[in-house]
């Protein structure tokens, strides 16, 4: 049995000097991150691990938008999965508009009327529906002809500025699913452009043949997920009908006790044949805005 290593803080110390203090005390959240940032640094070494990134929650309002795409710019994602209304506050910040610093405590009826809508203590203006419209109205002859969602989210990542989870992806030929996508301002986007007579014809349920695909064809696979949701049970099912993920790492603030995925722990993926039993995974209990920054940079140290 092994001792509980005490943090030793130094002057000058760098991040990964910092986690590797945390991976030494091994127990409770520090242990955890510490843990997490070993995991992922063996995960992108593997040359053969095809990872599966999947992120849901307000991290572009919560200031993580320049993580997420420098994980992305690595070039080791194999796929990524996320919520369309990731896809949406990130296209905003690409079409030039802000989040704002603000109070959770604000009165929100005054917000209403000034046009401001909340996630905590993150606003956004409501007029970033407007350059949405206007940019679905000048590039739907860009987009329309998709057949898979990931198609449309690839053509629309094309006509994107660079600094852009979907252009970053379209560059780096990074599949992007996002199964819900109409629960989005993306989604309200394209509905509203149907409602007016114009016409896509995407399929749905194709992507579910192409993410199982990835997972099937590779050598062996590594999850980082971020948050649970949709994102992470997509890529979850692609692992049960194919091969075992042998690295996760799983940041959520969910508990499992009541049986949703989002709270479920890595290790409850191998009573369904989601993870190996082999595999090298933790449960990181922890705002995500905190410990995937915290990871990242010791990793890319």
């Amino acid at each position: 049995m092994k001792h509980v290593n005490h943090v030793r803080i130094t002057k000058n110390m760098s991040v990964k000097e910092l986690l590797q203090e945390y991976e030494k005390a091994g127990v409770m959240g520090a242990g955890r991150i510490g843990k997490a940032a070993s995991i992922l640094t063996k995960m992108i070494q593997d040359k053969d691990c095809t990872i599966f990134f999947a992120q849901a929650g307000a991290m572009i309002p919560g200031g993580m938008k320049d993580v997420i795409h420098d994980i992305l710019k690595t070039g080791r994602i194999g796929c990524f999965a996320t919520t369309g209304a990731t896809l949406t506050h990130d296209m905003v910040e690409a079409l030039g508009y802000n989040h704002i610093q603000g109070k959770h405590d604000e009165d929100d009826a005054k917000l209403h009327k000034q046009g401001m809508d909340r996630m905590w203590d993150s606003y956004m203006p409501n007029n970033v529906y407007e350059g949405l419209e206007e940019w679905f109205n000048k590039n739907w002859n860009k987009i329309e002809n998709a057949q898979t969602i990931p198609e449309l989210l690839s053509k629309i990542g094309e006509a994107l500025p660079e600094n852009s989870i979907l252009n970053i992806c379209w560059q780096k030929k990074i599949q992007v699913f996002c199964p819900a996508l109409a629960d989005s301002g993306i989604g309200l986007m394209i509905w509203g452009r149907l409602e007016e007579g114009r016409k896509i014809n995407v399929k749905a349920f194709e992507d579910l043949k192409q993410i199982i695909r990835i997972a099937w064809d590779s050598k062996k696979n590594g999850v980082l997920y971020v948050g649970g949701g949709t994102p992470k049970n997509y890529c979850q099912q692609a692992m049960q009908f194919s091969k075992q993920a042998v690295y996760a790492i799983q940041i959520s603030t969910d508990v499992p006790e009541y049986g949703g995925s989002s709270g479920a722990p890595m290790k409850e993926g191998i009573s369904w044949g989601k993870l190996s039993e082999k595999a090298q995974a933790v449960d990181v209990y922890c705002d995500a805005t905190i410990a995937l920054p915290l990871i990242w940079a010791a990793v890319k140290e």
